[in-house]
């Protein structure tokens, strides 16, 4: 055998659906994971035996606060995938999720110019 798979595509590399990730759920089962909420790495390596190596990338990134949007751009995931895999992380909780603060009346506050700067490096490197 030559070690070659049909699953692998030397041009366009894996071609494993979205949903193989996430076990066909589209939905986080917790959490609403805003694009600007900032995820930051709970695990000390106890029980990351069970976790996909996705999510295992999303730990090792998420050692610093890193946003939602920016977990997406560098581990070049779709944001729906992304999400679902928070919404099992934060579930066994090996991360936390820091939301944006918004305010009744006003609408949302003003977010930090590190977020804005955050997002947008997110979006260019998309």
């Amino acid at each position: 055998m030559s070690g070659d798979h049909d699953w692998l595509d030397s041009e366009a590399g894996p071609v494993v659906r979205p949903y193989a990730v996430t076990g066909g759920r589209a939905r986080p089962a917790v959490g609403a994971f805003d694009l600007v909420a900032f995820v930051v790495s709970r695990a000390d390596g106890v029980g990351e035996v069970h976790l996909v190596p996705e999510q295992r990338a999303i730990l090792a990134r998420a050692r610093e606060p890193v946003s939602v949007a920016e977990l997406a751009s560098h581990l070049d995931l779709a944001l729906g995938v992304v999400r679902v895999l928070l919404g099992d992380l934060l579930q066994q909780g090996l991360i936390e999720m820091h939301e944006p603060e918004y305010e009744q009346s006003v609408g949302p506050l003003r977010p930090d110019d590190r977020i804005l700067k955050a997002v947008v490096n997110g979006l260019r490197a998309l």
